[in-house]
């Protein structure tokens, strides 16, 4: 863990890690957390992430660190393979800057991983939804690695006078990537060395590789001759098979807002996280919109 070294003339309290409270400058464009009560993260790889910080102690700073993510004092975040560069308003002019860095996983092991990824193919179809399986942890196992470092894999400093690992500044800008990765599982990826087109290329050319000749072979046959539509106009309106086993499940979608969070923030806004919440609200309301239509409101208001 990275330490900076205690320079001369501070006093006995500072070496302690204590320094008298100040109030951050407002910050009017800062990254603020969607989350402005309880815990950090709504999925468990997010929860996974922010334990790891919970993990050093340092309660003080941590709650204090609360406070930064909430009020949108950290300015950017910058999310690169092995590091995390970013920004922390503080009461000083000059923001403070933070690294959060660990070694990204070498091409080995990565490959290892990928290639138990692609034995479930709900792996990518989960993955491109924005959701993470649980069972991805037993790929990298597989492949000897860990998707999630241990906060002993994680190295921290901040440029502000406060000595102590972790700071607010560096607390603050944690817990905000908790929620971009709640937002984002690739960005997990990212960080170990893989981006989200990488990951995906690898694993469908893994899934095609290991797809039977037959299935192979299948795929490839022409679609039969359609007949022409005036052949048989009284027949038209009835099935050429069997729809007696034919069921349409009606149900609300496994993961809230799957396209929203596969595309991510719309380039074109100039307050990107905004529009996608206004955007959330909207997919949200059409959903429930087309359940009472399907199921009538009165069985929705009994759970039924």
């Amino acid at each position: 863990m990275t330490r900076r070294k205690r320079s001369k003339g501070r006093s006995s309290s500072a070496y302690w890690g204590y320094f008298p409270p100040s109030a951050p400058i407002p910050v009017e464009d800062g990254i603020r957390a969607r989350t402005q009560r309880g815990q950090f993260g709504e999925h468990w790889w997010a929860q996974r992430w922010i334990g790891a910080l919970e993990s050093f102690g340092w309660d003080n700073r941590l709650q204090r660190g609360h406070t930064y993510a909430r009020k949108g004092q950290v300015r950017d975040i910058d999310v690169q393979p092995g590091r995390v560069i970013a920004h922390v308003q503080g009461s000083r002019r000059a923001p403070y800057a933070v690294r959060i860095e660990m070694a990204p996983l070498s091409d080995d092991q990565w490959e290892r991983a990928i290639d138990a990824m692609a034995q479930q193919a709900i792996f990518a179809a989960q993955l491109l939804a924005g959701d993470m399986p649980p069972e991805i942890e037993e790929a990298f196992q597989a492949a000897g690695v860990s998707l999630f470092p241990s906060s002993y894999e994680i190295n921290m400093s901040c440029s502000c006078p406060d000595w102590a690992v972790p700071c607010k500044h560096i607390a603050a800008v944690y817990y905000l990537l908790g929620e971009e990765f709640d937002r984002d599982p690739f960005l997990l990826f990212t960080l170990r060395g893989r981006t989200q087109e990488q990951v995906m290329a690898a694993l469908r050319a893994r899934r095609a590789a290991g797809a039977s000749p037959v299935a192979t072979l299948q795929e490839e046959e022409p679609a039969p001759r359609a007949e022409p539509l005036e052949a048989d106009l009284s027949r038209f309106w009835e099935p050429k098979e069997n729809l007696g086993d034919f069921r349409v499940t009606i149900e609300p979608p496994p993961v809230k807002t799957a396209l929203l969070k596969r595309l991510g923030p719309p380039p074109f806004s100039r307050r990107p996280k905004a529009f996608v919440g206004v955007l959330n609200l909207v997919y949200t309301a059409v959903t429930e919109q087309a359940l009472a239509l399907a199921f009538g409101e009165d069985q929705l208001a009994n759970g039924e």
